[in-house]
Parts: structure tokens; C-alpha cells; sequence
């Protein structure tokens, strides 16, 4: 039987709820936050299931590079991006300038 993974979507889409605009963090670093250092994959699986919610900004998570990784997964390749930049992030060759400036550290910023 399937694992039942819902709870920790929610947890992850909690998480990424409390990102501010303008800012991105990673999958490892709520993987990290939400204590499964090693589950930045698992991370990824939510974020790709949340794509229908409108209240999650999917967006604003990327890879620890600060490449959007998950453009696919939108309903266009190019909705990521444009999402960002709306919200005054600069991305150039799917990879987000000033990446360290723009960073949003979930277990820094939401210290237990």
C-alpha cells in the first residue's frame, strides 16, 4: 500500500504559505525546517501536487541554486518565471540574480 504523505504536503504548503513576496527558498531548506534534512525530493513531490492550489505560492520555491526547477510543473514553462517577476525578482536563463539577497531561510526566520 502507498504511503499516506498528505500530512507532511500540508506541513510543506503551511511552510511555503509563509514565504514573503519578493523572497524564494529551496526544498532543502523546508526539508530541513520541517525536520527531514534529506527530504528536499519529497519537498519537490508537494510542491509539484500543489500547482492547483491558488492559495500556495509554488513559485517561490527553487532549487538550491536558485534555478527554477519546477518550471515545467506550472501550466506554462514560463509562468514561474513571470510570477517572479512580478513580484520584482529578476531570473535570467531560469536562474534567479541576486539568488543569496533574495534567499528566505524558513528555519532562520520561523525560529521555533
Amino acid at each position: 500500500m502507498a504511503k499516506d504523505h498528505s500530512n507532511f504536503f500540508n506541513n510543506v504548503y503551511e511552510v511555503v504559505k509563509l514565504i514573503p513576496a519578493g523572497r524564494v527558498t529551496s526544498y532543502g531548506a523546508i526539508a530541513q525546517y520541517l525536520g527531514t534534512k534529506s527530504g528536499a525530493r519529497m519537498v519537490g513531490w508537494a510542491m509539484n501536487a500543489a500547482h492547483g492550489l491558488s492559495d500556495v505560492p509554488a513559485h517561490r520555491v527553487v532549487n538550491r541554486a536558485g534555478v527554477l526547477t519546477g518550471r515545467h510543473h506550472f501550466q506554462t514553462p514560463s509562468l514561474m518565471q513571470e510570477r517572479l517577476e512580478a513580484e520584482g525578482i529578476i531570473v535570467k536563463e531560469d536562474k534567479i540574480e541576486d539568488f543569496e539577497k533574495r534567499y528566505w531561510e524558513p528555519i532562520k526566520e520561523l525560529e521555533l
